[in-house]
């Protein structure tokens, strides 16, 4: 399942750079997101087998925060990503006569900036917001994935402040994007209800 993930994103990125048909804003963020998601599961998936193959069940304090740095990264990117797309297809059929006009290719690359950029620094500041905890011991997971909350949970210092940041953010940049998403296909689905 690793190898065709892998493989199916990097069609999907091949084809879309090797056909100048599909040089079009729908599929520059979907060739994004592949490559989004073929790095996501290099987060996770690596590790795992190492595990499987050594029979260890653990990670390192470095290793987790280094994992917890990049799921959480490309986890925002992928939520911001999608909602890009949403928006572009939201333009592509409820206002196909201004999809030109609006879905420039600079603001399609300025859309996906923005993205790697609220994401970059969501992460530096999850990732800053754990480093300065404090742990009783000396720490182990036991497990091949590291949660956030989880690391959180384990620390011996005052977690007050890291768990208002991760819900207050879990709010902003979790449910906003989600209610893009859904504005945006309901009034998809009520122009094609319209027809």
């Amino acid at each position: 399942m690793y190898l065709v993930t892998v493989l199916g994103n990097l069609f999907i990125i091949l084809a879309t750079i090797s056909d100048s048909h599909l040089h079009t804003p729908m599929y520059f963020c979907l060739s994004n997101l592949s490559f989004v998601d073929i790095c996501f599961t290099y987060t996770t998936i690596p590790k795992m087998l190492v595990n499987i193959q050594t029979q260890s069940k653990a990670i390192t304090y470095a290793g987790c925060i280094t994992q917890i740095h990049f799921f959480v990264l490309l986890i925002e990117l992928d939520i911001l990503l999608l909602t890009v797309m949403a928006y572009d297809r939201y333009v592509a059929i409820c206002r196909p006569l201004y999809y030109l006009v609006i879905m420039k290719p600079h603001l399609c690359g300025l859309l996906i900036l923005v993205s790697w950029v609220v994401s970059v620094l969501y992460v530096l500041l999850q990732s800053l917001m754990v480093l300065r905890l404090s742990f009783c011991m000396d720490l182990q997971i036991p497990h091949f994935f590291c949660e956030l909350i989880q690391v959180v949970q384990l620390a011996c210092s005052d977690t007050f402040l890291n768990e208002v940041v991760i819900y207050v953010a879990a709010i902003l940049l979790g449910g906003g994007p989600l209610t893009g998403i859904l504005y945006s296909y309901s009034k998809i689905v009520s122009s094609i209800r319209a027809i």
